[in-house]
């Protein structure tokens, strides 16, 4: 049994990252324990969970159903809710895809004119 502390530094994550995904219903609160909450090994797992889909792109919401699937071993919903997902992703790669195009070729026109205004600046003036 370990502390939040060590709940925390196990899964990789600040102590108020657990007690946010507690208040989100992402991770159980364990009763106290002589003042002190201790949590097992299934909370260093749900931890990593959480923290691995959310490298993947789930957001918080989609985590917390990923997690009540888990639950009831509905592979059909976790393929679809994953097939969102990427789909998600393409259309982020993409956006990023242009940004980064345009930064070059604004990054390559400053470079070009010192003289004149920057075409970055320019470029996020409303």
């Amino acid at each position: 049994m370990r502390t939040i502390g060590k709940l925390a530094e196990d899964g990789g994550v600040g102590v108020e990252t657990v007690r946010f995904y507690q208040r989100k219903g992402l991770l159980g609160t364990p009763p106290r324990d002589g003042g002190i909450r201790r949590y097992g090994n299934e909370d260093v797992r749900r931890l990593r969970f959480i923290r691995k889909a959310q490298k993947a792109g789930f957001t918080l919401e989609e985590i917390k159903e990923l997690i009540d699937l888990d639950a009831g071993q509905d592979h059909h919903r976790v393929h679809e809710l994953a097939a969102i997902r990427i789909e998600k992703l393409d259309v982020q790669i993409t956006e990023l895809h242009r940004a980064r195009e345009t930064l070059r070729r604004l990054t390559k026109e400053c470079a070009e004119g010192a003289s004149r205004p920057c075409p970055i600046l320019a470029t996020f003036e409303v």
